[in-house]
């Protein structure tokens, strides 16, 4: 199994630029249509995707130290992503 991760919406694009450039399976919470979800529900969105979460934020962080501490489980089923906008052409 390869490194999967799923990048929080923090991280700057140089940093996952740099990662695909390299081979690493990288998909950012923008391009999910989960960037503005809450710390919670993106960690268990990139569980659910079974994706390591990179990120930057303090509050996240300690979100999942906190899971980890309590023995809080993670989710295992897909958890949706909000609805994307998908745009036709017609032709």
């Amino acid at each position: 199994m390869s490194l999967r991760l799923y990048m929080d919406v923090n991280v700057r694009i140089e940093i996952t630029q740099g990662l695909r450039h390299r081979g690493i399976n990288v998909l950012r919470a923008q391009e999910d249509s989960a960037g503005r979800l809450p710390d919670p529900r993106l960690l268990d969105r990139a569980t659910a995707l079974n994706r390591a979460l990179f990120s930057h934020d303090p509050d996240l962080i300690a979100e999942a130290a906190h899971r980890q501490a309590t023995s809080v489980e993670f989710p295992r089923r897909h958890l949706r992503a909000p609805a994307r906008h998908h745009h036709r052409t017609v032709h």
